[in-house]
């Protein structure tokens, strides 16, 4: 994999972790369907796309799941053996050689890309059962199964520890429940920072006026964001204690603000809001920042009934480029608004082909209106998918930065120890163009209109500009 894409895949990581653990008390076996989602052998099986992460979902089609044996209880901890300096002697665990046994094997059998892109797959189970019988704690062990599927390079698959699933479930459900101030934030590497994708309603961020875009630059003195990584904790603690935050909006000096920690619960939200063109026209402008919470087509029906109340819009913006995927289900149900019918087809490496039927359910005119669908990339998986889909079909005119190409679907696979891989499984066909591959070509705007996320704010973004001028010139 090349540095740049790298970079990417790490920095999508990193959104995915603070989706889930600075968001929920922290983008499918009830399947996931990211295209990057989730199934068992001696496991359970379902159906995703991200790895993010990314997020126990409703199942896309797979194959029939083999029930999830009952777990093999511990082993009962190790006795410490004192010497000079005392040592903790860690014994193998014969619940972990079942994972990963079970791991290597779903891989094997399951795995999109029949070449494990050039990895030689059974070299690496020689290279790391030895290591799990050598004995590990649960964090060693969790952290080599990632490294391990990591290997495969495919900056999708992924592997997540029993509490990553109990907090995935808990997100794609709705149900966060946290104590914190209530922002879901994106490390900027490059800068140190973390930028503000969106505010939970009723937080104590809304409540201190922190906007998406707003930049946090520190906490307590503390730089957020620096080469050890996203430093997400020092947001969270005790409920009803306070932080001093260093805070920037783009184009103004930095601030301080004094923010108290309390509980934030629901869902990840959509914003919205009307937008007017230079001609006066009527945009509806949409933050889609996950599919990986299960209300998230319902809060869009909802804002589009909002958005008419007044009457018709002459447009719509759907902003797809902080959008790291989540559930076939909720993707097919937001897509659901703008177009209807077959947008395309997943196979898998014995060219097993499934339908992608994506039923209509217009609000109010909302199938006719014009799309701009703004992309970029940090655009991933079913964020990825849902844009190529209405540009494919004719529905959408796309804005912004080339993606990354990562629009596998992923299924997933729930072990005995209640951990869970989501592995690479099918490959995406647009039905119009079915000679594209996206994964390779990634989703290429029509207008190119780059855009640094924590460097404009809504009413500075080129990208937004592009499609409001856009719309006045579409008569």
């Amino acid at each position: 994999m090349n540095s740049a894409k790298r970079i990417g895949a790490y920095r999508r990581y990193l959104i995915f972790a603070i989706l889930l653990l600075t968001i929920l008390a922290c983008q499918a076996t009830s399947p996931l369907s990211r295209p990057a989602e989730s199934q068992a052998q001696s496991s359970a099986q379902t159906t995703r796309a991200l790895p993010t992460v990314t997020y126990t979902l409703p199942p896309t089609a797979s194959s029939t799941p083999s029930p999830t044996p009952s777990p093999t209880p511990l082993p009962p901890s190790p006795t410490p053996t004192l010497t000079a300096t005392p040592t903790i002697i860690v014994t193998p665990s014969a619940l972990q050689l079942e994972v990963f046994d079970d791991l290597w094997q779903t891989i094997w059998e399951s795995y999109i890309y029949p070449d494990f892109n050039g990895l030689d797959w059974e070299a690496i189970r020689e290279e790391y059962r030895p290591l799990v019988e050598a004995g590990l704690s649960d964090e060693q062990f969790y952290l080599t199964m990632n490294e391990m599927i990591f290997r495969l390079e495919d900056d999708h698959s992924v592997y997540l520890s029993p509490r990553d699933v109990q907090e995935e479930d808990a997100e794609f459900a709705g149900t966060n429940d946290y104590v914190g101030i209530g922002v879901l934030a994106s490390p900027v590497l490059e800068r140190n920072q973390a930028t503000i994708i969106l505010v939970f309603p009723g937080s104590p961020a809304e409540d201190a006026g922190l906007k998406s875009h707003d930049n946090l630059l520190a906490v307590d003195g503390q730089i957020l964001v620096d080469e050890e990584g996203f430093h997400r904790e020092l947001l969270r603690g005790p409920e009803g204690t306070t932080i001093e935050l260093t805070v920037q909006t783009p184009g103004e000096e930095p601030r301080q603000l004094t923010v108290s920690r309390q509980r934030v619960t629901g869902s990840v939200p959509v914003p919205y809001e009307e937008l007017i063109t230079f001609q006066g026209k009527r945009i509806g402008y949409l933050l889609l920042a996950t599919f990986a919470d299960e209300t998230v087509d319902e809060q869009v029906g909802e804002a589009l009934k909002a958005l008419t109340t007044a009457g018709p819009l002459d447009g719509i913006i759907l902003d797809n480029r902080q959008n790291g995927g989540g559930a076939d289900t909720v993707a097919r149900s937001t897509l659901a608004f703008f177009t209807r019918g077959v947008g395309g087809y997943f196979t898998d490496r014995q060219n097993h082909r499934r339908t992608f039927n994506i039923v209509g359910t217009d609000v109010n005119g909302s199938s006719q209106i014009p799309v701009v669908v703004l992309v970029g990339p940090d655009t991933v998986s079913f964020g990825e998918l849902s844009s190529g889909i209405l540009k494919d079909m004719g529905e959408a005119y796309i804005i912004g930065e080339l993606t990354g190409g990562n629009i596998e679907l992923l299924r997933g696979f729930d072990f005995a120890d209640g951990s869970r891989a989501w592995i690479a499984h099918e490959k995406f066909v647009p039905r119009n163009h079915p000679e594209e591959d996206w994964e390779i070509s990634g989703i290429i705007p029509d207008l190119l209109a780059p855009s640094n996320w924590d460097e404009v704010t809504l009413e500075t973004d080129p990208a937004v500009k592009a499609a409001l001028d856009y719309f006045d010139g579409n008569e």
